[in-house]
Parts: C-alpha cells; structure tokens; sequence
C-alpha cells in the first residue's frame, strides 16, 4: 500500500513524497538476508537488522532502512569488514577495551552493552570501548540490555566532524550523540545529538529533495545553509552553543578519546561515495552501573518517582512511547519511495526478491 506524505521528516520542510508501509517482520527478514547476501554472517545480520529496523518502528526514518544502501555500499567497496569479530585488547577488572576490526557499529554495540551488563552485575559497574568499529544507527537502542536487567546505561560514540566550535570555521566534532537509560518503571531514555540536529535528518530531507530550517547549518564563512544537500556536505551547528560544543567534546573524548580510535576529524564520511573504501574507525564506550550496590531498592524507588512526577506534571516521560528493540510487534512502518527504490535496487543486485 501507499499514501501521500508531504512530510517525511515530521514538522520539517519537505518535497512531497510517496511512502510505501511495509511489515515489520518482513522489513526484518529482508534486511537481514540483504546483510547475509553481502557477508554478514547470520546472528551479526540479523542483530544488525533489528537496530536499523527499530528506529524506523521509533519514527525515526533517518536512522533506519534509509542507511542500509550506504552499509551495503560500503561493505561491497571494502569499507566494512563484513566477517569482523570483536576482538578483545584488554581486560582489567570492570574495564573491557574491544577492536571492531572495521565491522558494523550495530552489533557490535549491542553486545558491548550485553557484556557490560555481565561485568557491572560483576563489578556493580562496567565501561566497554569498542574501536575500529563503524556508524550504529540509533543510540537508544544499546540502553535496553542494561534497562532489562534493571541497571543504568550511558553510551557515547563519534563520527565524521561536521560540528565547529563556537567561531569556528572547520568542523572539529561529529554530531557527538549520546544516551543514558534509567531503569525505572516506565524507563526514562535519552537519545541526543549534541549538534542542534541529528545529521541522519538532513540526510532524510536531502533524499527527498527538499530544505531545512536556519539554524541547523552552516558554511565556513558561518552562514546559515537551507538547502538539504547542501548542508550535509555543511558544518552542523552545536546544540545551544557553547555548551552543545562543550558537551561533544566531552562525548568525543569519551568515545574516540579513550579507546584510542580515530578522532571525529580523521573519520571518513559514509554520505561520501569518495570515502567508501576507507574504513570509519568509529569509537563506542558504554558504562553500565548496577543500582543494587549502591541505594538498593531506594534507587528504583526514586527512579519511579521522577518518571512519576514527569506525568503528575503534564510532562511525557523521554522514550516512554518507543517499542523495546525485541518487541517491535506486527504492524507496520512506512518507507519513503526514494529510499524503496533504492532497497529495491540493491535487492536486485544480491539476488534477493524485491522488498515491495
């Protein structure tokens, strides 16, 4: 089925556009034979497929099925090693340093996460780098091994610069994103760029054809940019200012900083076809703290009570209405036609069926 959307990026200025409405399960099953076909081995594939396919579940197109061409592209030019491990470097205690070995950022975050929950019910807490590692689409979806065993979670990872000081006029930083996941009742999730937008949505409106807000991008010469295309080539503005700027810093050097991967600067850009060869060297910590030893059932009842009070006040708690990544159900999600066309074409080229 199909129907008119004259928005794909909801409240943003866009061409209109044709969406198409998939199954979930079939939008699981197919990426996941996709990834297969080009290498992936199964279990990593599919671990892959499941955090593309969440976020478009989350309303968040940007970081969903609309990347999996720019992964496949980069997997077929040899800049993913489709068949990396993670490869341990060190172990001490509750610290884990792993080497990506240039795979893809998604499973390999997620089972950081799942092995910094075994050493922070260990320890009481954990933090795991990952290196040489790749872009992992959406943040939130890394904080639910911790949430489902009741613990706290906080991930940082970096990317291309594309983010400039205040004054600057070179981009320094990647769009910086963070999250942390608090394990009360309802979780509290925060999943944020520290750029004043997520790079993923210029990239959504760009393929769309259409512009973007002042505010969202610059030109060297500090000037605001409108144009989508433009401006993913462009320099993304910090969110706030000083201290969005001041906050990507500090998830810069938590990621890229201490693990000893590349910076932000040296990054190659995956919406670069120049850069597809080249291996992204892209950085993840996850810090995993277990409450138990520290305020015991205290801890979970103050977490209740924030989330609470969040509601009692008219508010909605941060990342109430996402679907955990396990649980995605049986309905559908929407795909725009230009990113169909392209799922569609690589479909062809690996001897899959089309998707739609």
């Amino acid at each position: 089925p199909t129907r008119r959307s004259s928005d794909l990026i909801r409240g943003r200025r866009c061409k209109a556009s044709q969406v198409m409405a998939i199954k979930v399960e079939k939008a699981l099953t197919h990426a996941t034979s996709m990834l297969m076909k080009a290498g992936v081995p199964e279990s990593n594939a599919a671990k892959t497929a499941r955090a593309i396919v969440t976020s478009d579940v989350w309303g968040n197109p940007s970081h969903g099925l609309m990347r999996l061409p720019f992964y496949l592209q980069r997997i077929t030019m040899g800049g993913v090693n489709p068949e990396a491990e993670l490869k341990v470097i060190s172990e001490r205690g509750a610290i884990t340093s792993l080497d990506g070995e240039n795979g893809l950022g998604h499973w390999q975050l997620w089972d950081a996460a799942v092995l910094g929950v075994a050493k922070a019910k260990e320890c009481g807490i954990s933090l795991v780098s990952v290196k040489n590692s790749s872009h992992c689409g959406a943040l939130g979806v890394y904080l639910y091994p911790a949430l489902d065993a009741g613990q706290i979670a906080m991930i940082f990872t970096n990317g291309p610069a594309v983010m400039p000081a205040v004054g600057g006029n070179a981009p320094l930083l990647s769009t910086s994103p963070t999250a942390a996941g608090i394990p009360s009742r309802t979780p509290m999730i925060i999943d944020l760029s520290t750029s004043a937008v997520a790079r993923g949505k210029i990239a959504s409106a760009a393929k769309a054809g259409g512009a973007i807000p002042e505010g969202w991008a610059v030109n060297a010469q500090g000037e605001p940019i409108t144009d989508a295309k433009e401006a993913l080539m462009g320099m993304l503005a910090p969110l706030g200012g000083a201290k969005g700027f001041a906050l990507g810093l500090m998830v810069e050097s938590l990621s890229a900083g201490l693990s000893g991967g590349s910076l932000s600067r040296n990054v190659p850009d995956m919406f670069n076809s120049d850069d597809d060869q080249k291996p992204q060297g892209i950085s993840h910590t996850v810090i995993t703290i277990d409450p138990n030893d520290l305020g015991d059932a205290a801890s979970y009842d103050d977490f209740n009570k924030l989330a609470s009070s969040i509601t009692e006040t008219g508010g909605r708690v941060p990342g109430s209405k996402r679907a955990h990544p396990n649980k995605l159900g049986d309905g559908e999600i929407a795909i725009a036609e230009a990113v169909m066309n392209d799922l569609n074409g690589w479909s062809e080229k690996l001897g899959l069926a089309r998707i739609s």
